[in-house]
C-alpha cells in the first residue's frame, strides 16, 4: 500500500489529508495518510485565529487581497479551491458559518469548532496523527522518502510539506520547514514578520499607551508610499497596532529586512481635509477663548492622547485658544494629519499572525502544489511565497494550497 506523509498537521496539512483520503477512496486507489506534527494536537494553531472565532475565509475574495512574488500562480490554486469549495468543505464536516460583512465564522463563533471538526474527520477515515514528532530530515530515495524526527523514522512513496512559517513561535510555527524544503533542493525568498505590530523610535505619542482611535495609516518605504490602510488604530508604549497597522505591516518589514528606512504617516482626521479641520477648530473656538488647549480638544480627541498631539504641535495644554498664535490652528491640523513615526522594528515573529516570503511559487506546479525540484514532494499553506490581509485570506489560502495538494499526491 502506497504511503502520504504529511509533515505539519496544521489548517494546511489537515486539509490535505482529508484531500487525499478523499482521493484515495473515489479513484478506489487505497493508500495509507499519516500526518507528522510537532505539537500536541493537530490544528492548535486554529484556535488562535480571528480571537478565538476563526475567520476562515472572505466572500470578498480576490487578488488585491494577497501578496506574493508570482500573484499569477497564487491565483490559480485559489481559482481551483475558492470560496465556494471552501463552504462546501466546511459544511461537509458538519460546521454551519455565517458572514459579518463579508467575513466568514462558525456560526458558533468558536474556533475550536473548525479544529474539532477537522480533527474527527481525520479519525473518521483512519488518518493517523503522529503527536510529538520534529522533523528533522528528508531524504529523497528512488523508491520514495525516509523521514527523520525525534527518533523515529517513517517511509512514504509521497511528502507534502506543510510545515507554516516562523510566526508565532509558541504555537508551533518554528520555520523548521524551510530548512526542510531547502535541503530538497528549494530556494528561499527572504521571510518577515506579517500581520504584526509596529515599533517606533522615536516615538512621539507614548505617553498615550492605551488609546484606541479611528486613523488611516501609510506605509512609506525607501521614501515610497508602498501600502495605505484605516480603521481602529492602537497606541502602545512601543508604537502602533491594530488592523490598520497589520495590513501595512509587510512592507515596512520588508522595507526594513532590506536595510531601507522606513516610516509611518498617521492621519488622525481621516474624515476631513487639512484645510477642512484647520476652519473647523477655529470656528470652534468661537465662545470658547478662555478654554485652555487641553481642554479645547476634549471631544475630537481622546483625552489621554490630547498631550502628545499639543506637545509635537509645540502648543502649551494650559494657554486659552483665544491666545493662540494665528499659525497654531493650521500647524496642529497639519500635525494631526500627518504624525511621522520612524519605525525601528516590527515585534517580531513571535507575535505576527503570518509570514511574508518563503518558497518561490516558481518552485511548485500551481495546479498541483507539486515540487518542480522533487517529484513527489508537495508544498502547501504559509511555508510558500503567499500572505494575505486579515480577513480570512491566510486560512483561505492554507485551505486552497493544502486541498489541492492533497487531491493530487494522492493520485498515485
Amino acid at each position: 500500500m502506497k504511503k502520504i506523509a504529511i509533515i505539519g498537521a496544521g489548517a494546511a496539512g489537515m486539509t490535505a489529508a482529508i484531500a487525499a483520503a478523499r482521493t484515495a477512496e473515489e479513484k478506489k486507489n487505497p493508500c495509507e495518510i499519516f500526518l507528522l506534527e510537532h505539537n500536541d494536537l493537530p490544528g492548535r494553531k486554529i484556535l488562535s485565529t480571528g480571537n478565538g472565532r476563526c475567520n476562515l475565509t472572505n466572500e470578498k475574495m480576490g487578488l488585491p487581497h494577497f501578496h506574493s512574488q508570482d500573484l499569477q500562480k497564487a491565483a490559480v490554486v485559489l481559482n481551483a479551491f475558492g470560496l465556494e469549495e471552501t463552504l462546501s468543505f466546511f459544511h461537509g464536516l458538519g460546521l454551519q458559518t455565517k458572514s459579518r460583512n463579508g467575513y466568514v465564522y462558525p456560526r458558533s463563533d468558536q474556533a475550536a469548532a473548525v479544529r474539532i471538526l477537522m480533527e474527527l474527520e481525520l479519525k473518521r477515515r483512519r488518518i493517523q496523527v503522529h503527536s510529538g514528532i520534529h522533523v528533522d530530515e528528508i531524504q529523497n530515495a528512488e523508491d520514495g522518502f525516509v523521514i527523520s524526527g525525534s527518533g523515529k523514522q517513517f517511509l512514504a512513496d509521497r511528502v507534502i510539506l506543510a510545515t507554516g512559517g516562523r510566526a508565532a513561535a509558541a504555537l508551533g510555527s518554528d520555520g523548521s520547514g524551510y530548512k526542510l524544503a531547502r535541503s530538497l533542493g528549494h530556494s528561499l525568498l527572504p521571510v518577515v514578520p506579517a500581520l504584526v505590530q509596529l515599533k517606533a523610535k522615536p516615538h512621539p505619542l507614548s505617553k498615550a499607551s492605551g488609546v484606541r482611535v479611528e486613523g488611516k495609516v501609510t506605509a512609506i518605504c525607501g521614501g515610497r508610499e508602498m501600502a495605505g490602510d484605516q480603521g481602529e488604530l492602537q497606541i502602545t508604549s512601543y508604537g502602533i497596532s491594530g488592523i490598520p497597522v497589520f495590513q501595512i505591516s509587510r512592507h515596512i518589514a520588508l522595507a526594513l529586512a532590506q536595510g531601507e528606512p522606513a516610516q509611518v504617516v498617521v492621519d488622525l482626521v481621516p474624515w476631513m481635509e487639512e484645510e477642512e479641520f484647520c476652519s473647523f477648530l477655529k470656528k470652534r473656538v468661537e465662545g470658547r477663548e478662555a478654554v485652555a488647549a487641553g481642554d479645547f480638544l476634549i471631544g475630537i480627541f481622546p483625552e489621554k492622547l490630547i498631550p502628545a498631539l499639543l506637545s509635537i504641535a509645540r502648543i502649551k495644554k494650559d494657554l486659552p485658544v483665544g491666545e493662540l498664535e494665528p499659525e497654531a490652528f493650521p500647524r496642529f491640523a497639519r500635525i494631526c494629519k500627518s504624525v511621522f513615526l520612524k519605525i525601528s522594528d516590527t515585534n517580531g515573529f513571535d507575535n505576527a499572525q503570518v509570514c511574508a516570503g518563503g518558497i518561490p511559487l516558481a518552485e511548485v506546479n500551481e495546479t498541483t502544489m507539486e515540487s518542480r525540484c522533487v517529484n513527489g514532494l508537495y508544498l502547501a499553506g504559509e511555508i510558500l511565497d503567499v500572505d494575505g490581509e486579515c480577513g480570512g485570506y491566510n486560512l483561505q489560502w492554507a485551505w486552497s494550497s493544502g486541498y489541492l495538494a492533497g487531491l493530487h499526491a494522492a493520485q498515485l
